[in-house]
């Protein structure tokens, strides 16, 4: 009795805390993830980008307006986060009837569906796009470093830095696919 809590209010762990919580908080998570990871990744690869840009441009300093591109690419993957947090956003959708408890005839399952599905949605675009922004940020370091060394290795490096950027392309890809069927229902089964 000394360690467990007797009151309603208590919960018996993390499964209980994750099966009773709101679809809204799931979907409210996935646009979390989705942005903040994106932008986590977009950060790590400036960050890599960046102290290998400066510091090659100390060597070479016509380098340093050239291998901006490649900053440019890392910022791109925090703004595919952005538009799939708008689209994720757009998709919650508040009940017709403001009540604290739902109905019975509510359609339980398409709810918990949506938020679940956006969640998803949005935790793999956030987890893409940080796997984006770090392998564009080391393209993008090998890039500056290259081009410090040898002026014709800038095309070719920046040709795997673009392939590397199209994995942000890809996971928002997935994620508009996956949100694609959740639609929070408004109003009960008839």
């Amino acid at each position: 009795m000394s360690g467990t809590c007797q009151s309603s209010y208590c919960n018996a762990g993390w499964g209980e805390v994750l099966t009773h919580m709101s679809p809204y908080g799931y979907a409210n998570f996935g646009i979390a993830f989705g942005l903040g990871l994106s932008v986590v990744g977009a950060a790590w690869g400036i960050w890599l980008t960046g102290s290998s840009l400066v510091g090659a441009a100390v060597k070479a300093p016509r380098i340093r307006s050239k291998n901006l591109i490649s900053v440019i690419f890392c910022e791109a993957t925090a703004i595919y986060g952005v538009i799939m947090a708008i689209i994720l956003a757009n998709k919650v959708k508040k009940p017709e009837e403001s009540t604290s408890e739902l109905s019975a005839d509510w359609d339980w399952s398409g709810y918990y569906y949506a938020g679940y599905g956006m969640f998803s949605s949005g935790l793999s675009v956030g987890l893409t796009n940080i796997a984006s922004g770090v392998s564009v940020g080391i393209a993008g370091s090998s890039c500056a470093i290259g081009d410090a060394q040898d002026s014709s290795l800038f095309v070719k490096i920046l040709i795997v830095e673009i392939f590397a950027s199209a994995l942000g392309i890809f996971g928002i890809i997935v994620g508009i696919i996956q949100s694609n069927s959740c639609t929070f229902p408004v109003t009960a089964l008839e």
